[in-house]
């Protein structure tokens, strides 16, 4: 379904997270999106570009279109500017068969070699925290600019690690199977030290006893034997 909003179409798609058992689908900086296939078919023309933007999820109604392909909200004045856009592509890359058979789909946030680069407004760069982020789908002409649009996405939220200062380490939290098994290991490794300690008891004193005191040796001078004489009668 397609509504007409003065020159720009909206399509009644909205991206969401794949729903393929990926890992990663949704990381601490990234989260993977199923890509448009089929969905610009019949509003745009394979010279036009799909591109995604990514908001702030409090901040779509702020959302302006750009006006060219050479004025896009760029990532590296994100968050500040609470929307940029990525992965600018043909819509000949989003037909409406897969025939290579392979996945796809879109990773969001994946680059992080342009991060500061302003070079690279479009850049693929690593989320800068949990969000929650809204996307959207967005057709531009390199003529004319906007074309269709799709509606925004669910809310995503990304992962976040744990407080290091929260982590409870109190060993009354853990199991009691946990609790005999390290038990076991501290008496083994008791153990093990103490037949390591005795071990070289035994083996310095077998030393000691096999070293024995130098023999000293007296010098003899060499004597030798003349002929005697014939014994004469």
């Amino acid at each position: 379904i397609t509504v007409c909003l003065g020159h720009i179409s909206t399509i009644e798609y909205e991206p969401a997270i794949t729903a393929l058992a990926l890992e990663g689908n949704v990381t601490s900086s990234t989260f993977v999106l199923e890509q448009p296939r089929c969905v610009f078919n019949k509003t745009v023309s394979d010279t036009d570009e799909i591109w995604l933007v990514v908001s702030l999820s409090s901040a779509i109604s702020s959302f302006t279109r750009p006006i060219s392909l050479q004025s896009l909200p760029s990532f590296q004045k994100f968050p500040e500017n609470p929307q940029y856009m990525t992965m600018g592509t043909s819509s000949f890359n989003y037909p409406c068969e897969n025939s290579s058979g392979q996945i796809t789909v879109l990773r969001v946030g994946n680059e992080t070699g342009c991060v500061s680069d302003t070079s690279r407004p479009d850049c693929n760069g690593p989320l800068p925290g949990p969000g929650p982020y809204r996307v959207k789908f967005l057709a531009m002409s390199p003529a004319t600019g906007p074309k269709a649009e799709t509606k925004w996405s669910a809310p995503i939220t990304l992962k976040t690690g744990k407080d290091p200062a929260r982590i409870d380490t109190w060993p009354g939290r853990r199991s009691a199977g946990m609790i005999v098994i390290t038990t076991i290991l501290s008496i083994l490794l008791a153990v093990l030290l103490a037949c390591f300690i005795a071990a070289s008891d035994i083996s310095e004193s077998a030393e000691i006893m096999d070293k024995q005191d130098p023999v000293t040796v007296k010098r003899y001078n060499t004597h030798h034997i003349y002929d005697q004489p014939a014994f004469k009668n």
